[in-house]
């Protein structure tokens, strides 16, 4: 079934600009409604509808690519792709991590199958993306490393990051390979693509993964990978209640 809900916060995400500057235009004819964060109260359900009500608060995704998005100050949703919105967030904040959250969630959770105790090294951790993926990493009972600016190591370790690597000062391969005695890490987790994409298979132990949320626009160092035994994993996002009701339960236990 479907939901109607009044919208209360919408955010701006890379690919909304993306959308708006025509990268897409195979799936997205403009003009175009977008946005891809909901956060906000439920007006009416639809037949069918089981889960909510008339006044319950809710977060989630639209789907992607697949009718208007969230810019509006109502927006129609399947059920199955909406969550409580956690009591402990403002819709300002909910609306920030829906998105994000969902994405950090499929990668680690789903793609990377990060367990405790494993070791992960994290590119971009100050970004959007990064900072929630060190807060799901450490929730997971992983060891994180980190890429950061200088100035960004405070936050950084804020967050949880166990080593944090200013990337201008050192390079990070040399880094992760110090700290680990040589190892490597389980996972890499990548936000920034390019050159940071194509030499993370040289960061990683044997049997290990590789998933990044970047498009791959350049060759990719494949032989170091098949010589680790590695696996890459590319994440568009999908949508679900599963994910929002999981990240749920961290934050309200405060660990996100």
């Amino acid at each position: 079934g479907q939901v109607l809900v009044r919208v209360h916060a919408t955010s701006i995400n890379p690919l909304d600009y993306q959308v708006r500057r025509g990268d897409y235009p195979d799936l997205v004819q403009l003009p175009a409604i977008t946005g891809h964060d909901v956060s906000g109260v439920v007006e009416e359900v639809g037949p069918g509808v089981t889960n909510f009500s008339p006044g319950d608060e809710v977060w989630y995704t639209p789907q992607i690519f697949d009718g208007p998005g969230s810019y509006a100050e109502y927006h129609v949703a399947a059920e199955s792709i909406i969550g409580k919105k956690p009591a402990s967030l403002s819709h300002l904040e909910a609306a920030s991590l829906s998105l994000v959250g969902g994405t950090v969630w499929e990668a680690l959770i789903e793609r990377a199958a990060l367990r405790v105790g494993e070791s992960i090294l994290i590119h971009g951790g100050a970004g959007g993306v990064g900072h929630v993926a060190i807060q799901l990493a450490k929730a997971m009972g992983a060891r994180v490393f980190t890429t950061v600016r200088e100035a960004n190591f405070e936050f950084a370790r804020s967050l949880g990051a166990d080593v944090v690597i200013d990337y201008k000062k050192e390079d990070y391969v040399d880094a992760i390979m110090r700290e680990t005695g040589g190892r490597g890490v389980d996972v890499v987790f990548d936000t920034i693509g390019g050159n940071t994409l194509s030499r993370s298979p040289d960061t990683l132990a044997q049997l290990g993964r590789v998933v990044t949320i970047v498009d791959i626009a350049q060759p990719q160092n494949v032989i170091e990978a098949w010589g680790k035994n590695a696996s890459y994993h590319f994440v568009f996002t999908r949508q679900n209640r599963g994910k929002l009701d999981e990240l749920s339960a961290l934050i309200e236990r405060g660990q996100l």
